[in-house]
C-alpha cells in the first residue's frame, strides 16, 4: 500500500493545477479536504442462461453468417455489426429447430437501434430500449423449421457505412441453432441461409458464446459517507472487473469478450447517508442508459441526460494514476465527467449493460450528497 500511496502522491503532483471538483458537496463534511477516493469492496457472481456475442467482423464486406451455435435454455444474443459493402445489406437473426420434436421459443426482452452512421447514437438508443421495456413473442417450431427471431431486424436497410446493433433474451425450450446473417437487401433470409458461408473473424475476435450471461455485483459493507469519503465501484476494467472467456463455436477457439457487452449486471448498494451517485467514464466517449430500482420505484436514467455522449473531454490517464485506481486510490478532479444517476438513503439496485460503441471501463461513484442551497 505504501507503494501505492507514492505513486498517488506523484499523481497528485502532475494535476497540482486541477481544483476540487466537488467542493461545495465537501466543505460541510468532516475530513474531506481532498479528492481521494476509495475502491469500494465488493463481490461478484455470475449466473443466468448463455450470451452469444456477434460482433466480429464488425466491418462486413461480403454477404454470410457473422456468428452461429446450437443453444437451449435461458439465452441473450448480441450482434453488433457496420455494412462496409459498398451496397445495402439487411441482416437477419435466424433460428433452426434442431431438436427432434416441436420447439418453442419465447422472446421476452429486446431492443435494436435504427441503423445509422452515428454510431453513439445508436448505441444509446438500443440501451434506452432494453432497459426500459420487456415484451413477449414467441415462435412454434417443427422439426427443422427455420423462422426468424425478430420481424424487425430485417426489416431494417442498411445503407453503406451503416451500424446495426440489438440484444434480446429468448427461451428455448429445446436446442435451436442461432445464426446472425447479413444478405442482399432483396433476398429472402430463410432461403439464403440454406447456402451463406460462415463468415472470418476479424483481428478483434469478438464473437463467442459465453456462460452466465449475468453478473450480480454486491458491496461488502453498508456505505456511509462521513465515515467512508468518497468511493467507487469499478466495472469493465479487466482488473477488479474480469472480462467473460468463452468459445467461438464456428471453429471452436477459446475468446475474451473484451468489454463483457452484453452481460448484464446488478448492482445492490445500501447506505447509511444520504448518498450521490453517480457514472463516470474512462476510456472516452460514452453513451448508456441505466435501470434503477429505489424503494420499490423503477425508473430507467440517460448516461449522461441531456445529450447523446460525454467523456471526450476526460484526459488520458498517466499510468501510475492506472495502476493505482485499479489498486484502490483515485481521484476525483475537475476533469472528471460525472452523469448523475441519483441520491439514494437506504438500499438501491442498478442494472447496467455496457453499452456499444461506447469506451469502457467506467467507476460508479459514490460520495455526500450535496445539500441543499
Amino acid at each position: 500500500m505504501n507503494f501505492f500511496k507514492k505513486i498517488l502522491a506523484a499523481a497528485l503532483t502532475v494535476i497540482t493545477t486541477m481544483s476540487i471538483h466537488v467542493t461545495e458537496a465537501l466543505s460541510a463534511k468532516k475530513n474531506f479536504n481532498s479528492t481521494v477516493m476509495h475502491k469500494m469492496e465488493v463481490t461478484s457472481e455470475d449466473g443466468g442462461g448463455k450470451l452469444l456475442f456477434s460482433d466480429s467482423p464488425e466491418y462486413v464486406k461480403e454477404n454470410g453468417i457473422l456468428y452461429s451455435d446450437i443453444v437451449e435454455g435461458d439465452c441473450r444474443i448480441l450482434f453488433y455489426h457496420l455494412n462496409e459493402s459498398g451496397v445495402n445489406k439487411r441482416l437477419a437473426v435466424v433460428v433452426e429447430n434442431v431438436y427432434d420434436g416441436f420447439n418453442t421459443v419465447d422472446i421476452t426482452r429486446g431492443a435494436i437501434g435504427e441503423p445509422s452512421e452515428d454510431y453513439l447514437k445508436v448505441g444509446k438508443s438500443v440501451q434506452t430500449q432494453y432497459m426500459s421495456k420487456n415484451f413477449h413473442s414467441s415462435l412454434y417450431m417443427l422439426r427443422g423449421d427455420k423462422k426468424l427471431l425478430v420481424d424487425e431486424i430485417s426489416s431494417y436497410l442498411m445503407r453503406p457505412g451503416q451500424l446495426i446493433y440489438g440484444v434480446y433474451d429468448f427461451y428455448a425450450a429445446h436446442p435451436v441453432r442461432v445464426s446472425v446473417m447479413m444478405y442482399p437487401q432483396a433476398a429472402d433470409p430463410i432461403s439464403f441461409i440454406n447456402r451463406a458461408k460462415v463468415l472470418a473473424k476479424d483481428e478483434y475476435r469478438l464473437r463467442g458464446t459465453f456462460e452466465g450471461m449475468n453478473r450480480k455485483i454486491t458491496a461488502t459493507k453498508k456505505y456511509n459517507s462521513e465515515r467512508d469519503g468518497i468511493m467507487y465501484i469499478m466495472l469493465a476494467d479487466d482488473v477488479n472487473d474480469k472480462f467473460k472467456l468463452g468459445i467461438d463455436a464456428t471453429d471452436g477457439s477459446e475468446v475474451k469478450n473484451v468489454g463483457n457487452y452484453g452481460i448484464n449486471y446488478e448492482l445492490e448498494i445500501e447506505t447509511e447517508t444520504p448518498t450521490r451517485i453517480c457514472l463516470t467514464p474512462l476510456g472516452g466517449v460514452y453513451a448508456g442508459a441505466m435501470r434503477i430500482k429505489y424503494n420499490d420505484n423503477e425508473k430507467v436514467i440517460e448516461t449522461p441526460k441531456g445529450r447523446i455522449y460525454f467523456g471526450e473531454k476526460t484526459p488520458k490517464e498517466p499510468e501510475s494514476v492506472r495502476k493505482a485506481r485499479e489498486e484502490g486510490l483515485s481521484l476525483l478532479t475537475t476533469y472528471t465527467e460525472l452523469a448523475e444517476l441519483g441520491n439514494y438513503f437506504g438500499m438501491v439496485n442498478f442494472q447496467y449493460s455496457p453499452p456499444g460503441a461506447s469506451n469502457l471501463p467506467v467507476d460508479i461513484v459514490l460520495m455526500p450528497q450535496e445539500e441543499s442551497k
